[in-house]
């Protein structure tokens, strides 16, 4: 592949306007952690640079490793630093080639623990604040994840498989697989056993085994007093392949042996990010209702000690958490809600298109704390009044904020002018829907290309597409909207699409992009595409089994047969018996399925297409690309297969920076060979 030059600092030279590589002057803020005094930020600046001869053994995002010793320009990686602000420009506290993340203060401000793969797999790091050099903590073959302080500041909490590592596929051998369980997107075969949760004693400088789990630990929360903490896992295998998971309570190891775990809900449903009330009795979560399916919008709970748990915003009809796309979330984006005080939890909502910080009291009422009709808030920490956070909108790129102060300046740096959205609306028998168009500089007419969001229960709105803004700058304009099905619209608006793909989902689609057309005079209807990612790959198939409306389409980590999905997905053995009310092993659904699928129809397609997958993806695994470029290519229609390797279902949001690159060239080329 042929690349313009890595910029060496985000001021970028303006030729890299409207050029995939634009994506190398992009700076990608995450993991915004505030003091505990709430006057200072710490969080992780990741960057893109090429990689040098000191870097050229570690391993890349991949997990892969280069062995050339000499720098490549072709080889731009992701590297990231923690850097601190007090409220000024942001210093970095640590630096060279490496990616180093999860910053975590001590309880008293005065260490700042992180973790750094500069040894290679990512080990524990501590760092004294009033100088004095990083001491490593960990030397584990496998690394480690998920730092957290005890509120006292004696340990350090972290999960771990230690030296156990797998290598099974290097020496070649045979897996023997007894669950469905055996692989999941993203961390490719699951090893033998869970990592386990471990315990530093900064007092005594030893390290120990606190937790091993049967099932994988999902969240975990220390208790006030240090006396021990909360986690979320499945009480069974059962329930773990059914997305079931269930608070329990971990107390501090007594002796020598591991401690045992005390199971306080019986929820069963899908819960996390807990928040312990100050009170250290109660403790609030985020999730869905026992019985509840993948069509539920995610709301709070409050559970009490005996592990009831009630919703604590039964009149609030959106969503919890922040489910607005974006293409810079590199890193770690916390928005786990926080007691503003013993009666208030601060909690990150999805509101149509944005996302802000809401403040939700125990007697129910839910207002805005921190909301841009026209931004979205991606992460946040707070401490009472005090609050750090990250916020983007459609024309600015993620900027990072301390006590309603923005201390990053990015979007001063980007290499092209970003192009504000305008919005759409569009009608249906369930009410009044939305959407936006970005369109080119200028005057002249541009060919409409209708984009449409995976999920399907995730939402466009106000996040930055860098993809968007490419598509515009390149000239087209670039539709893309909130069907139903989406989420941020309330319980009804999630759901009306299950057991329903590609019906009034369709309809809206079609309904927005018209109204596109008709109400801006410099779309030119006579030149379209459609394409999608994900469900948006799934819909682009179905589409364009349908109509021939498009001159061009691209369908990318896509689904075409939803009965071999079922048995190759990672979520396959649960997804469609959330969202179509049946499944691939059930002789009397195998029939409704097929008729769902797009490669039922695929003799009626005859749009050029453009087909992108990841070999490594799980969630929606490479088979269906392979089905779908198969069968147009034995029907004859013009198409194109682009196979990436070692990325999974992320690449378009954190995959390799070069195939990051490389798959939107291959966007513009496809588009512009069918719509000059």
């Amino acid at each position: 592949m042929s690349s313009a030059p890595l910029p060496s600092s985000p001021a970028a030279p303006s030729t890299l306007a409207a050029r995939p590589e634009s994506l190398y002057a992009l700076q990608f803020p995450s993991d915004p952690q505030l003091s505990p005094d709430g006057t200072r930020v710490a969080f992780v600046l990741t960057s893109i640079r090429p990689e040098t001869p000191d870097t050229a053994s570690t391993p890349d995002t991949a997990g892969t490793v280069s062995t050339t010793g000499t720098p490549d320009p072709e080889r731009p990686r992701y590297f990231s630093a923690v850097h601190v602000s007090d409220g000024g420009a942001p210093r970095p506290l640590t630096a060279g080639d490496a990616r180093d993340s999860s910053p975590r203060w001590s309880p008293d401000g005065t260490q700042l623990a992180f973790l750094s793969d500069r040894s290679g797999r990512p080990q524990l790091y501590l760092l004294p604040l009033a100088g004095g050099e990083a001491r490593q903590i960990t030397r584990y073959a496998t690394g480690v994840s998920s730092p957290a302080w005890s509120p006292d500041g004696r340990y350090l909490s972290f999960l771990t498989r230690a030296d156990a590592v797998d290598r099974r596929d290097e020496l070649g051998e045979a897996r023997v697989v007894t669950s469905v369980l055996y692989r999941a997107n993203g961390s490719g075969m699951t090893p033998p056993a869970p990592a386990a949760l471990y315990l530093h004693d900064l007092q005594k400088g030893t390290t120990r085994p606190w937790h091993a789990p049967e099932r994988d630990i999902d969240d975990l929360v220390w208790l006030p007093g240090t006396q021990g903490a909360l986690l979320v896992s499945s009480a069974t295998q059962d329930d773990a392949i059914h997305w079931r998971r269930d608070v329990f309570r971990l107390p501090l190891p007594d002796g020598d042996a591991p401690a045992t775990p005390t199971q306080v809900t019986r929820w069963a449903a899908p819960i996390g990010q807990l928040a312990v009330h100050p009170d250290g009795q109660r403790f609030a979560g985020v999730g869905r209702p026992p019985g509840s399916i993948n069509t539920h919008d995610a709301h709070v709970y409050l559970f009490g000690p005996d592990g009831t748990g009630t919703r604590l915003d039964p009149d609030w009809d959106r969503p919890a958490g922040n489910i607005v796309a974006g293409d810079l979330h590199v890193g770690r984006f916390p928005t786990r809600p926080v007691w503003r005080d013993d009666a208030t939890l601060t909690v990150t909502y999805t509101v149509g298109g944005t996302a802000g910080l809401y403040d939700v009291t125990l007697a129910g009422t839910v207002t805005p704390r921190l909301h841009d009709p026209h931004g979205a808030v991606t992460a946040f920490t707070a401490h009472g009044e005090h609050l750090a956070h990250i916020s983007e909108s459609a024309a600015r790129p993620t900027e990072v904020h301390l006590n309603g102060t923005r201390i990053t300046r990015h979007g001063e740096h980007l290499p092209f002018t970003p192009a504000e959205p305008r919005r759409v609306t569009f009608q249906t028998e369930d009410g009044e829907g939305e959407g936006w168009i970005l369109l080119p500089p200028g005057e002249d007419r541009v060919p409409a290309l209708l984009n449409i969001h995976g999920g399907p229960h995730t939402a466009y709105g106000y996040g930055f597409m860098h993809e968007f803004q490419l598509f515009a700058q390149a000239g087209y304009g670039v539709c893309y909207s909130n069907p139903r099905g989406s989420v941020g619209y309330g319980q009804a608006w999630s759901e009306a699409i299950h057991g329903r793909w590609g019906t009034v989902d369709r309809a809206d689609l079609e309904a927005f992009f018209d109204a596109c057309l008709q109400q801006e005079p410099r779309l030119d209807a006579a030149r379209t595409g459609v394409m999608g990612g994900s469900y948006g790959g799934y819909m682009t198939n179905l589409i364009t089994s349908r109509t021939t409306r498009f001159q061009v389409a691209v369908t990318d980590r896509s689904i075409c047969n939803l009965i071999s999905f079922g048995g190759t997905s990672d979520i396959g053995m649960r997804f469609w018996d959330d969202e179509l009310g049946g499944n691939f092993h059930r002789r009397d659904d195998v029939d409704r399925l097929w008729a769902m699928s797009p490669l039922r129809d695929v003799q009626d397609v005859r749009t050029p297409t453009l087909v992108i997958h990841s070999l490594q993806d799980l969630r929606c695994p490479i088979e269906q690309a392979e089905q779908w470029f198969a069968a147009l290519q034995l029907h004859g229609i013009e198409s194109r297969f682009v196979r990436f390797p070692d990325e999974d279902h992320e690449l378009s949001r954190s995959g390799r920076p070069d195939r990051r690159v490389k798959r939107l060239q291959e966007y513009l080329d496809w588009i512009a060979r069918h719509l000059p």
